[in-house]
C-alpha cells in the first residue's frame, strides 16, 4: 500500500510487542496488563484529557449490593438490547464486572462512598435498570477513572505514550487461517503520522484498536472531536468483518446552548428524579413509554424528537428543580457548574436538552477474547462489537464492557504468549512519495467534512426513512469518491485522514441501515415501523473484494 508524506520520515525499526491504537479506558487498561508480558506503544491522535472516556459522567454499571442481582443486570442488558445481544457475551461481562470494579478501586479510583449501602458504595440508577447498581464519581466518573489510569501507565517503564500521532492504516501481511472466519492475512502494526508530518512504521506482534466511536459523523454529538470512527475505517479497508453499524445511539439529553458543545446532561439526572417537560412544565414521557423519564435511551431519544417535531421547537426541557438544591449540588457537580456558566441554575430552572449523537454499538466484529477476523488484531471498546449492546447499549454498560474485555484479551494474550512472542517482523516496502502535492486549500476539507455531517444528520438521524436513505447513500458515495481521490493526489495530513474515515464510516453507517427492514432497537426506520422476529439477527459485511473502497459484502 502507497501513502503520499510531505516529509520522508520513514522508520522501519520501529517495533514492539504490543501496539495500542488509542487511549481510553479501554486502551489505558489493556496496556497495563499487557505490559506484563512485553512491550507496549500506545499511540494517540489526542491530548491527555480528549477522550470519551474522559466525558462520560454517569459511571460504571455493575452488580455491586446484595439488593441487586447478576440476573437483574443480564436481563435489563438484553431487554435494552432487543433481541440482538449475545447472551454468553452479556453473561461473561455481567459475571466479570464487580471483579473489574474492585479492581479500579484498588488503583485509586474514588467513587463516591455510601455506607446505607450493603456495597459501601453510592450506587446510582439510569435508563433501563431496574436497581441502582452504578458505581460513580459524582458526574465525571470517566475523568476520574481516566486520571488514575494515566497516572499508572506514566509509572510503568515498558509503555510509551505517543500523543499527537495518527494511524493512517493497518500493516497487513499473510498468515495461516485458524479457521473458516479468520483472514488468511495477518495484521502486522500500522502506518502512523506523528506530530511532525513524518509517516512512521509501527510493527508489532499485536496490534489493538481502542479508538472510540464515530460521533464525529453526525452534525451534533456528545463526543470530542477526536471521535471520527478511524478503527472502524482502518479494520473495514483491511477486510476485517463489522457488525451492526445501524445502530447509533442519540443521547437523549444534550445540553441546548449556542456556546455549550458536546456537552451531555447525564442520564443519571433522570435516575435521580429528573423529568423531561415541555417549555411550560408539562411532563411527556408518559406519552410514549410506561418507564416514563426512566426509559432506554432509543425510546427517550425517539420521544423527544417526536415532541420537538410536533411542536416545531429546537428543544425540551429537563427539571430537576424538585429536588434538593444541596443534593443537586453535590450529585452533579460538573453539570451545576457549567450550566451556571451559561447562566443556568439547575437548582431553579429547566435545562434545555436536545437528543446528538453518543455511541456507536456495533463496530468490528469480535469474538470473546476481543480478537477480530484478522490474526493479530485485537478490537476493545466502542471500536468493537462484542455482542454485549445487541441493537441498544444499556447506559453505562460501555465502561464495564471495556474494562471486561480488555482483561480478557489479556488473559488470551497470556495464554497465547510463546506463540505471539516468536512471531517475526515482517519486512516493509519503502515508501514512495510519487506525483503528491501540497493541499494548499483546507476548505476542500472542512467543505466536505461539513456536508457529510449534515447529511448523516437529516437524513440518517433517529428516525429514518428508506427514501432518505437512498438520498444520503448517493450524496455520501458521491462525497466519497471525492475525498478517496484528494487522498490520492495530496500529502497526507491530519484533516485528510479523519475526513477519509468520517466519508467511509458514514457511508457504512448508511449501508447497514438500508440492509435491514424493520425497526429495531436503535434504528427506527418508519417505512417498516415494527421489529420481525425472523430478522432478528446481526447485520454482518465486510470489504468487496476487488471493488472501490466503499462497496460492502453482506455475510
Amino acid at each position: 500500500m502507497m501513502f503520499h508524506v510531505k516529509h520522508l520520515g520513514v522508520i522501519l525499526n520501529t517495533t514492539c510487542d504490543f501496539l495500542i491504537i488509542g487511549s481510553g479506558i479501554a486502551g489505558l487498561s489493556f496496556a497495563l496488563r499487557a505490559a506484563q508480558l512485553g512491550s507496549v506503544i500506545v499511540i494517540t491522535k489526542k491530548n491527555e484529557i480528549d477522550s470519551a472516556t474522559n466525558l462520560a459522567q454517569g459511571g460504571i454499571a455493575a452488580v455491586m449490593s446484595q439488593d441487586d442481582s447478576k440476573q437483574n443486570h443480564a436481563q435489563d442488558t438484553l431487554v435494552s438490547g432487543a433481541g440482538l445481544c449475545n447472551k454468553e457475551v452479556v453473561r461473561l461481562v455481567v459475571d466479570k464486572g464487580p471483579d473489574r470494579v474492585v479492581d479500579l478501586m484498588a488503583m485509586g479510583v474514588d467513587f463516591v462512598k455510601n455506607n446505607k449501602d450493603s456495597s459501601g458504595l453510592d450506587l446510582g440508577q439510569e435508563g433501563g435498570h431496574s436497581k441502582r447498581r452504578v458505581a460513580h464519581a459524582h458526574d465525571f466518573t470517566g475523568k476520574e477513572i481516566e486520571r488514575i489510569l494515566l497516572k499508572k501507565v506514566k509509572g510503568t517503564a515498558s509503555i510509551q505514550v505517543l500523543e499527537n500521532h495518527r494511524a493512517i492504516d493497518l500493516i497487513l501481511t499473510n498468515g495461516k487461517m485458524e479457521n473458516a472466519e479468520r483472514e488468511k492475512r495477518c495484521c502486522a502494526g500500522a502506518y502512523v503520522l506523528n506530530e511532525k508530518g513524518e509517516v512512521e512504521v509501527y510493527r508489532a506482534k499485536v496490534t489493538t484498536l481502542c479508538t472510540g466511536g464515530t460521533g464525529k459523523v453526525y452534525l451534533y454529538t456528545t463526543n470530542p472531536d477526536i471521535a471520527t470512527g478511524d478503527g472502524l475505517a482502518m479494520a473495514f479497508r483491511a477486510g476485517a468483518i463489522m457488525a451492526n453499524m445501524e445502530f447509533v445511539q442519540f443521547h437523549p439529553t444534550c445540553l441546548y446552548h449556542p456556546r455549550a458543545k458536546n456537552f451531555l446532561i447525564s442520564e443519571a439526572v433522570r435516575g435521580e428524579g429528573g423529568v423531561l417537560v415541555d417549555k411550560n412544565g408539562r411532563s411527556f414521557m408518559e406519552k410514549y413509554d410506561s418507564r416514563k423519564d426512566l426509559a432506554t435511551r432509543d425510546a427517550v431519544a425517539r420521544a423527544i424528537d417526536s415532541e420537538m417535531k410536533e411542536r416545531g421547537v429546537d428543544c425540551v426541557f429537563l427539571d430537576i428543580t424538585h429536588k434538593d438544591k444541596e443534593f443537586v449540588k453535590e450529585r452533579f457537580p460538573t453539570i451545576y457548574k457549567r450550566c451556571m456558566g451559561y447562566g443556568i441554575d439547575i437548582t431553579r430552572e429547566l435545562i434545555p436538552v436536545v437528543p446528538a449523537a453518543h455511541y456507536m454499538c456495533g463496530g468490528v466484529e469480535t469474538d470473546i477474547w476481543g480478537r477480530t477476523s484478522i490474526d493479530g488484531l485485537l478490537a476493545l471498546g466502542e471500536t468493537a462489537c462484542t455482542g454485549l449492546h445487541g441493537a441498544n447499549r444499556l447506559a453505562s454498560n460501555s465502561l464495564l464492557e471495556a474494562v471486561v474485555f480488555a482483561e480478557r484479551a489479556y488473559e488470551y494474550c497470556a495464554d497465547q504468549w510463546g506463540t505471539i512472542s516468536s512471531k517475526a517482523f515482517p519486512e516493509v516496502q519503502p515508501w514512495k512519495v510519487g506525483d503528491a502535492q501540497t493541499l494548499s486549500e483546507e476548505i476542500l476539507i472542512h467543505h466536505n467534512w461539513d456536508l457529510i455531517r449534515r447529511i448523516m444528520w437529516n437524513y440518517v438521524g433517529i428516525v429514518r426513512t428508506v427514501k432518505r436513505l437512498r438520498l444520503a447513500r448517493k450524496h455520501v458515495k458521491a462525497l466519497f469518491q471525492e475525498v478517496e481521490q484528494h487522498y490520492k493526489d495530496y500529502f497526507v495530513t491530519q484533516d485528510m485522514i479523519e475526513l477519509r474515515n468520517i466519508a467511509l464510516v458514514s457511508l457504512l453507517i448508511i449501508e447497514s441501515a438500508l440492509s435491514r427492514k424493520e425497526s429495531r432497537g436503535l434504528h427506527y426506520l418508519a417505512d417498516y415501523p415494527e421489529s420481525q422476529e425472523n430478522l432478528a439477527k446481526n447485520t454482518r459485511f465486510k470489504k468487496k473484494s476487488g471493488e472501490w473502497p466503499g462497496e460492502v459484502e453482506f455475510l
